[in-house]
Formats: C-alpha cells, structure tokens, sequence
C-alpha cells in the first residue's frame, strides 16, 4: 500500500549544480543588460493568469524571468553584493522578475493586470530603477508616474521653446493690431478739388478751307 501512494507522489524537481550555475549567468546577464527590473511575487496565479501576464510583458517589450530566490540573490551578489543589497529582502515566496528598458512599464503592466483579474496579484515586492530601491507594493502607484527620458527630454525642450513662442507671439499680436488702428490718410483740398472740378470740352477748330483756283 505504502509503495502505491509512493507512486501517485508528484516527483520533485531537483535541480544539477551545473543548471543552477546556467541559471545565475542567466540572471547575470538580464540583471547586466537592465538598469530597471522589478521583483513580483506571482503566488496563487493560475497557470492561464500566468500566461497572460506573460502576454502582456511580451507586447510592452518586458521580459519576464521566474527563478527561484538563492538563485535571484546569487546571480545579484555575484554583479555586485552592495548595489542590490536593498533587494535581498524581497526575496521570499513565489518571485517573477520583470526587465525593462522603460523604467514604468512594469508597473503600468502590474496596475492593469490587477484590475482585470480584480485581484492583488501580481504583488509589488521590490523595484529596482536606475540604481534607486523602491520596496513595498504602495510603491506601485508612484512608479506608474515615472517620467521616462524621453518624456523628461520633451518637457526640457518644451520649457526651451515656451519663451520664444510667447516672444514670436507677442509680436504677432502687436503687428495685427496695428494694422487694425491704423488711421486712413485724407486727401488734400487741392486734390479734391482738382477731383471735383468738371472736365472742360474743347472744341476742335475746323481746318482752313482752300483757296478758289484762278480763272483762266
């Protein structure tokens, strides 16, 4: 009976010292790529939430990488102990690492999933942003009004361009309004009077008649 229930045990997948290995390089690379990355925590997500999820990180150009925690914390120690030591902590439970080249893109994937499924999950563990730390899933909420570069490079150049519009604008302005007051110029009493006065008719002389020719 004992070795019928053995059976029916799910097996346990153990991983070889060399895929774990495979698996920290892996890590290292995408943590290497990646100046923003953020540690979910996935826990009681279906399979289909899962692939959905993915889906969602495929279309926005996110990666998303599930390893196990020793792992995540070794490839980490192994770039650089003291840049993510403020990430060690979040590393408990189910995790999923989403990499982006978008510093809020996660979390705008994140928020949108969780109103879908009406749900808390995916949940906000750490989030790691162009060397800051942002931990706790109340973060959540900020990180969805970061500004990216792009859009931080528009608003500079929008700043630049406002005065010299409010200048070319002003001058528009003042030039429309001048042509608007701008007073009609009289003519003079001579010219009107010149104007005013009839045209005299001058008669045409009629030409001499010629003279009788001589008799003979």
């Amino acid at each position: 009976m004992k070795a019928q229930v053995t059976a029916f045990l799910p097996k346990i997948f153990v991983m070889t010292k060399q895929e774990k290995n495979d698996v920290i390089e892996v890590l290292k690379g995408k943590f290497s790529q990646y100046n923003n990355f953020y540690v979910t925590n996935t826990e009681s997500l279906t399979v289909a939430q899962i692939t959905k999820l993915r889906n969602h990180c495929f279309d926005k150009q996110v990666e998303m990488k599930v390893a196990k925690n020793t792992l995540i914390k070794k490839a980490l120690e192994g770039l650089d102990s003291e840049k993510y030591a403020g990430v060690f902590d979040s590393l408990h439970n189910v995790t999923a690492l989403l990499f982006s080249e978008n510093p809020k893109e996660p979390a705008l994937i994140l928020s949108t999933f969780r109103k879908e499924s009406k749900g808390e999950r995916p949940e906000l563990k750490a989030a790691f942003i162009n060397g800051d730390v942002f931990v706790g899933d109340n973060q959540l909420k900020a990180l969805t009004q970061i500004k990216t570069k792009n859009e931080l490079i528009g608003e500079v150049i929008g700043l630049l361009q406002s005065p010299i519009q409010r200048v070319l604008g002003a001058l528009l302005n003042k030039d429309a309004k001048a042509e608007e007051v701008a007073p009609v110029e009289e003519a003079s009493p001579a010219v009107e009077a010149e104007a005013a006065a009839p045209t005299a008719e001058v008669e045409t002389p009629a030409a001499p008649e010629a003279p009788a020719a001589p008799t003979a």
